[in-house]
């Protein structure tokens, strides 16, 4: 017997001191395009892109709890943003991001600094797509398109709107929302 599962699409990007209006914002669609097209949704569960796109998700009519995963840091789970359907409160700290990326199977970043980048990383030693936004300034634009070695290729992919996103989520997933 197969089992049949939604894929989950990892978001990675800044928390809330230095994430911008504009990232929140496309967090919102993005979060909500995702949940639309039938995936689920996961990230590191705290603020910033994180709060945004679990908030994103809810807004949309396919949502129904447990379309959104958040690995938080801390032991605490009242730590996560309110709209983290299921909250898993590693007490890894920034290990946590280890966490995100084996669960998801696929990540998208947008814009980022460090934390951003040790997920990219660890995608990339794993062999996972991440699709690199590069309309923000931050890791995942300076990362778009390139390898960061020379034993993987292509798996940074340059994505530039919600639509590129989409097509290139139905490329590698076909009956997501099924």
């Amino acid at each position: 017997m197969s089992v049949i599962r939604k894929p989950v699409i990892g978001v990675i990007g800044p928390n809330q001191p230095v994430c911008s209006r504009e990232i929140y914002d496309f967090g919102l669609l993005l979060g909500r395009r995702l949940v639309d097209d039938g995936y689920i949704v996961t990230c590191g569960g705290m603020f910033g892109v994180m709060e945004s796109v679990c908030r994103g998700a809810r807004n949309s009519p396919m949502y129904v709890t447990g379309s959104t995963i958040g690995f938080i840091p801390s032991v605490d789970k009242n730590a996560a943003n309110p709209f983290c359907d299921i909250v898993v409160p590693t007490g890894m700290g920034l290990a946590r991001n280890i966490l995100l990326v084996n669960t998801s199977d696929l990540l998208i970043a947008v814009g980022g600094g460090a934390g951003t980048l040790s997920e990219i990383s660890y995608a990339w030693q794993t062999g996972k797509t991440v699709l690199c936004c590069t309309q923000f300034s931050g890791w995942s634009a300076d990362l778009a398109g390139r390898a960061l070695d020379d034993r993987m290729e292509q798996l940074l992919v340059a994505v530039n709107s919600l639509e590129q996103i989409r097509d290139e989520l139905k490329k590698r997933f076909t009956g997501a929302g099924e």
